[in-house]
């Protein structure tokens, strides 16, 4: 019976979600990270093993292609709408992107996380 639940499809979206919230993406009710980014071995609720993953660098690659792709174009079109001094156009979106990047960043993780959990890459395949 072990085998049939170890086997068993584990949709994508759901567990995505769940990460992104960074919940276990198994039980969606344990909280998937230790501290800002740091994951938990296993999930506190259902026991979930959490420490196979491989997110690596790609959360942060992530973070830093979505930041540059929405401050980019909005720099732009703030300077040539508003004219503001430079010195007030650095200091607001300099807080703008690190602000942005500290609210994606733990999220993408926990995102990139499910999604490996999900498709059950590097080692989150069941045991033989």
């Amino acid at each position: 019976m072990s085998e049939a639940v170890d086997t068993a499809e584990r949709p994508v979206k759901p567990a995505v979600i769940r990460g992104w919230r960074r919940r276990c993406p198994s039980c969606g009710s344990g909280p998937m990270l230790n501290g800002y980014l740091k994951v938990r071995d296993e999930c506190p609720v259902c026991a979930e093993q959490l420490h196979h993953h491989r997110a690596d660098d790609g959360p942060a690659y992530l973070t830093i292609l979505i930041v540059g792709h929405l401050m980019a174009p909005t720099i732009l079109w703030f300077f040539t709408t508003f004219r503001p001094e430079p010195m007030v156009l650095i200091t607001i979106f300099s807080i703008g992107c690190v602000a942005l990047s500290l609210y994606l960043l733990p999220r993408l993780k926990g995102a990139m996380v499910a999604f490996q959990w999900a498709k059950r890459m590097h080692g989150f395949q069941p045991s033989a």
